[in-house]
């Protein structure tokens, strides 16, 4: 199903074609929609948001949408964000693709420093721009989601040294901008079988191509998605699993996907590893705690982390090796 909503001037052509995949999030995506109402400054654009599959109701709430911008709506039996944002892209007008997540509301003023960030590096193909990502104010912002979204796992902001130089690995599809045409080059693989690491490995396709990634903090977005150390240690185990996807079409990045030859490393087992867990998870919301020993309990979420990220490698390899 595919329709395209009144909005916006008919015949102006969009620089911008912002794409939204959306799955089971109506409790956020209209605010994020309603967003992309109130952008300062913002060049001409249009919205495309396609539904995976959703089952709680969005297929309803888009089709009595009424924004008052150019928009399409997609719809398609869930197949993962990796296909959600390929059809997107291949309806977009614009000659630049933004990417927001489902949960990640943008700020007044995103779109335009996406728009300016290209704008000042002389528009090129070859260039895609992060923004900065912070969690919703709604939300209960515990020291370990402080951790993971400057330090860690989620997004590690601070961890970025050159600003005009950042590694692949921090294309994040939840507040990206950059060419369609590059999009179109370099779709994303739809081998992956979580939604993990394939924005990634698409962002080392297009580096070994050429790609220069840069970060503009000033495009912001608000992310709601609640999480704590055991949902995201869930999505740690899932990250690992699809890591052994990644390492079967780029082995090169082996050290980097923590996998070899001969597979993952071993599962850390014992009563050691149990304390730890228990530790972390103890430590997880603890502020004064967290703040009498933070590099003691940063030390414990990541092994607490690595350890699921293991288990996934692991499960990953073995259903590998029983489909040869």
């Amino acid at each position: 199903m595919a329709s395209r909503l009144p909005g916006g001037t008919p015949r102006e052509r969009p620089e911008v074609s912002v794409v939204i995949p959306t799955y089971d999030r109506l409790d956020v995506l209209p605010e994020v929609l309603a967003a992309l109402e109130s952008q300062r400054d913002a060049p001409p654009f249009e919205v495309i948001v396609v539904d995976d599959g959703s089952t709680d109701g969005t297929d309803r709430f888009l089709e009595s949408w009424l924004p008052p911008y150019q928009a399409t709506v997609l719809a398609q039996d869930n197949a993962g964000p990796a296909a959600a944002r390929n059809r997107g892209v291949a309806a977009a007008r614009g000659r630049w693709v933004a990417f927001l997540g489902d949960d990640t509301v943008p700020e007044p003023g995103w779109m335009a420093a996406h728009r300016a960030a290209h704008r000042a590096r002389g528009d090129g193909r070859e260039l895609a721009v992060i923004g900065y990502t912070r969690w919703h104010p709604r939300m209960e912002t515990t020291p370990f989601l402080e951790y993971i979204n400057e330090y860690g796992l989620q997004f590690g902001y601070a961890l970025i040294e050159d600003k005009e130089d950042v590694p692949f690995n921090f294309f994040y599809t939840s507040n990206l901008s950059l060419t369609r045409e590059a999009l179109l080059e370099e779709p994303f693989d739809l081998r992956f079988p979580y939604p993990a690491w394939e924005d990634i490995e698409a962002s080392y396709r297009m580096k070994q191509k050429g790609l220069q990634l840069v970060y503009e903090p000033a495009a912001r977005v608000l992310h709601d998605h609640p999480t704590d150390l055991a949902r995201f240690a869930v999505r740690q185990e899932k990250a690992g699993y699809s890591a052994v996807v990644f390492y079967g079409l780029h082995p090169e990045l082996g050290s980097f996907l923590g996998i070899g030859p001969d597979g993952p490393p071993p599962v850390p087992r014992g009563f050691k590893p149990w304390c730890q867990k228990v530790l972390a998870r103890a430590l997880h919301s603890m502020h004064s705690v967290q703040a009498l020993m933070p590099k003691k309990a940063e030390r414990l979420w990541d092994e607490a982390l690595r350890i699921e990220y293991i288990h996934g490698l692991t499960r990953g390899w073995q259903d590998q090796a029983h489909r040869q």
